[in-house]
């Protein structure tokens, strides 16, 4: 069986048409969905705890009498689990760790002029939401790499909300993870009212300041909105479907292609798998493989329902290969080509980048150490992944000595003139008039 992917010659198309070939395929919201998330906001913040379980309820079909995952249930779900399951989790954790502590910053100390220093030091965010959905799969991985960078950045507040499963608990697996990487409190709570709870806070549910994590079309909205209200809480990066961009040449092997591809279909079927190669042949080769490999799948219906939004772009060189990558700025962006590090000064716009035929995007989203919560929908011209920064604040100090003062002074006055301040000069004149008594 053979796949036949909409193909695309880069170098017949016009500006236009280069710039549809490269959009995304429309987020899947219904038109009132901003609209009916504000209500349910407004409805979590007015009613509390009563509205979260009316909501789980409601969503998640299951009625619960605490939203809080006990001690109890921890031990539970980690002795649910096998001991290769809990050491992968322990693997990935390292790696993660490693990655995401190498991050850290010292201060920053720096005398800008005689007798003027700055400096920045680093802060963590008092207290930090982190979100992992649960939809057609759970999702534990996410738990770690929020986790972790997280515990690392020393947020003393790290609490987890995750959809409860139809038993009333929540995924084992996201629950092990979670506590492994330190998180404090894991609630059993899902889709917006999640965001909603812990953006304002309930009699259960502690308020943070920040919220990470992927989630829906209804999570993103939420997200959107609690973090446009100033009472609300800041949001990590925008987000939209998964997708990768596979750039390779004739001697690709198509099968790791084909996987690649695939393995980013199969996350949701509003996901978007791009193949941009110099050769037919591959191409071909390609589809081939796909069609073989998806009899084996099980999630093959959602992954059909990707492909159908999926594209091979043919290009006349490997150049012009980045040329697209730059322009689409992929979430992932997978390298299948001959020494492919020397074309890493070419990638400019990509979320997380992999390297060669052994780097499947697959351990960057489980475990080579990098985050997988990456910049979606083109946002990786101006976002970037997930990092330990990301859970810290940078506060300046500036100390001036009355010499350093007055070596500035002049132009403190001169710009505060420009700018019709005349405040902001008399607060630098009044104290060399002074100290000069």
């Amino acid at each position: 069986m053979s796949v036949r992917l909409r193909r695309l010659d880069w170098d017949a198309l016009a500006p236009a048409e280069r710039r549809a070939a490269l959009q995304r395929p429309a987020v899947a919201a219904a038109p009132d969905t901003e609209a009916r998330v504000a209500a349910l906001i407004d409805e979590v913040r007015r009613d509390g705890d009563s509205a979260l379980r009316r909501l789980t309820a409601e969503f998640d079909g299951v009625q619960l009498d605490e939203l809080h995952v006990s001690e109890t249930e921890v031990a539970e779900a980690r002795a649910a689990l096998p001991e290769a399951a809990l050491a992968a989790i322990e693997t990935a954790m390292a790696n993660v760790e490693s990655f995401h502590r190498a991050q850290a910053s010292a201060p920053l100390r720096v005398e800008t002029a005689p007798g003027v220093v700055c400096e920045r030091l680093v802060r963590p965010i008092e207290a930090v939401g982190l979100y992992v959905p649960a939809g057609s799969a759970p999702l534990p991985s996410t738990a770690i790499m929020l986790a972790v960078p997280a515990r690392l950045a020393g947020c003393p507040q790290r609490i987890l909300c995750t959809p409860p499963r139809a038993d009333g608990r929540a995924d084992p697996a996201v629950v092990a993870a979670a506590v492994s990487c330190g998180v404090t409190e894991i609630f059993k709570l899902g889709g917006a009212q999640a965001i909603a709870a812990m953006a304002y806070g309930t009699d259960s549910v502690p308020r943070v300041a920040k919220i990470f994590g992927p989630g829906n079309a209804w999570v993103t909205a939420a997200k959107q909105a609690v973090a446009a209200d100033p009472n609300g809480a800041a949001l990590d990066m925008p987000a939209g479907p998964s997708e990768v961009m596979v750039v390779a040449d004739a001697d690709a092997d198509p099968r790791f292609v084909a996987l690649d591809l695939l393995s980013q279909a199969e996350h949701g079927p509003d996901s978007q798998a791009l193949l941009v190669t110099t050769s037919v042949a591959l191409a071909g080769a390609v589809e081939t493989e796909i069609g073989r490999a998806l009899v084996g799948l099980g999630r093959r219906q959602i992954i059909e329902q990707a492909l159908a939004h999926a594209a091979i772009v043919l290009v006349p060189a490997i150049a012009d290969a980045f040329d697209v990558a730059n322009r689409y700025a992929p979430e992932h962006l997978i390298i299948q080509v001959n020494k492919p590090r020397q074309y890493i000064d070419l990638i400019v716009n990509a979320g997380s980048v992999f390297l060669g035929p052994w780097s499947p995007e697959s351990v960057g989203d489980y475990c080579s150490g990098t985050n997988h919560v990456l910049p979606t929908y083109g946002y990786a011209r101006n976002y970037s992944g997930l990092s330990l920064a990301d859970f810290q604040r940078r506060l300046t100090v500036q100390e001036l000595s009355r010499d350093g003062l007055a070596g500035l002074a002049q132009t403190v006055e001169t710009l505060a003139t420009l700018e019709g301040l005349d405040a902001h000069a008399a607060a630098v004149r009044v104290r060399l008039d002074e100290s000069s008594r």
